[in-house]
């Protein structure tokens, strides 16, 4: 399962596997063979080509939608699609919104094809309008039929938890989100109401400061089959070491990886349900720590795939083929260990676990890991609209 462009705001848990941001540059044309000498002039994309099928029965329906700078750019026997749009969707449920999905597809097949865009943190009521942003780059053939691009509802997360949707991959991402939403809100809510304002403020300027601060890699995904070469030097097994949560109903209890220079591969990872109720998905953070010491967060990986089924108590050996390149600033990133964590945990019944804020304080984690959209979204309001209308954010 890959989806070939998504936009959405950085989180733990957002550079899953299976989610590549796609953006024009010389390893696409590369990939695609195309000659930038190809290039042929672009040309604007009208509403008119934009396919928008939010569903007979959905609970947004479309007000408008604007394509702006969007062009369309010929590269030989493909177009290029560089979509600047933005929808206006209105609210026609009797519930309130809290985030949303929409998948965007120019071709099903082929890299490149398609992507989507997720809003969380939303809180619209019904009646209310509000936007969404499509900024992203497609690939597709210049001589298929049908509309230039397609936009679809993939779901929709009410704040009852409730979801309306097709896809449901999206109603765990979404939920899992809410979740993070409401712990962080709450979290903020009593920082205000131990501290008050001048307590908040301060609160506020050190995740700025952890954000500002934090260590961040580039990565990739090697093309073709993952293997090894002289260049990255020798392969060797590195042991996985866990970090734990006490109250985590999945835990993690042993796991390596093949490391080679940046070049980490083929993760094998064991995993243990503590809980009374079976599992159908977790996730993993992976960190790693570099030559002089330095630690970051390398990605978020879906330890399991939809087959998975861990019952009570059970155990099970979760696999990846996959590889992963770690550079810094451009410079390959040389590996020296590895860390783990369970970052995400959905039952059976659609309940989703994740990390509470005092697991994320350990000291490993502190300074590492993203913070959450809706902690972003909250130092952004303070950043851009002030204290008083943080203040107000909270109290809603």
């Amino acid at each position: 399962m890959f989806n070939n462009a998504t936009v959405r705001p950085a989180r733990l848990g957002s550079c899953l596997w299976g989610c590549l941001r796609v953006r024009l540059c010389a390893a696409l044309l590369a990939a695609l063979a195309i000659p930038a000498g190809m290039l042929a002039q672009d040309t604007p994309i009208s509403s008119s080509s934009i396919g928008i099928d939010l569903g007979k029965d959905s609970p947004v329906v479309l007000v408008s939608s604007k394509t702006g700078e969007s062009r369309a750019t010929s590269l030989g026997s493909a177009l290029l699609i560089d979509l600047h749009m933005s929808l206006l969707l209105r609210n026609t449920s009797a519930k309130r919104i809290r985030s949303l999905k929409l998948g965007v597809v120019a071709q099903e097949v082929a890299a490149g094809g398609k992507g989507s865009v997720a809003q969380p943190g939303m809180n619209v009521g019904p009646g209310e309008t509000f936007p969404v942003p499509i900024d992203m780059q497609l690939m597709k053939p210049a001589q298929a039929a049908g509309p230039l691009v397609e936009v679809k509802l993939d779901g929709v997360l009410f704040d009852d938890l409730s979801f309306y949707g097709p896809d449901l991959n999206a109603q765990r991402t979404l939920t899992a989100w809410e979740f993070e939403a409401q712990r962080d809100r709450e979290y903020f809510r009593q920082v205000l109401a131990r501290g008050g304002v001048e307590g908040l403020k301060k609160e506020i300027f050190a995740s700025l400061e952890r954000q500002r601060l934090r260590p961040q890699l580039e990565w990739r995904m090697p093309r073709g089959p993952a293997m090894t070469t002289a260049a990255l030097g020798p392969e060797r097994v590195e042991q996985f070491a866990f970090v734990q949560f006490p109250d985590s109903p999945v835990t993690a209890v042993g796991g390596y990886a093949n490391v080679a220079g940046n070049q980490m591969r083929s993760p094998r990872i064991d995993v243990q349900n503590r809980s009374g109720k079976p599992v159908k998905y977790v996730e993993l953070g992976w960190l790693v720590r570099d030559e002089n010491g330095e630690q970051y967060m390398a990605a978020s990986l879906p330890a399991s795939g939809p087959d998975l089924y861990l019952p009570a108590r059970g155990t099970a050996r979760v696999l990846q083929d996959k590889a992963l390149d770690l550079s810094r600033n451009g410079r390959p990133l040389k590996i020296r260990s590895m860390t783990g964590f369970v970052s995400q945990v959905q039952f059976s019944d659609g309940k989703v676990w994740a990390p509470s804020r005092q697991d994320l304080d350990k000291p490993e984690l502190r300074n590492t890991l993203p913070p959450s959209a809706e902690e972003q979204r909250l130092t952004d309001i303070y950043r851009t609209k002030g204290p008083e209308a943080l203040v107000q954010e909270l109290k809603k």
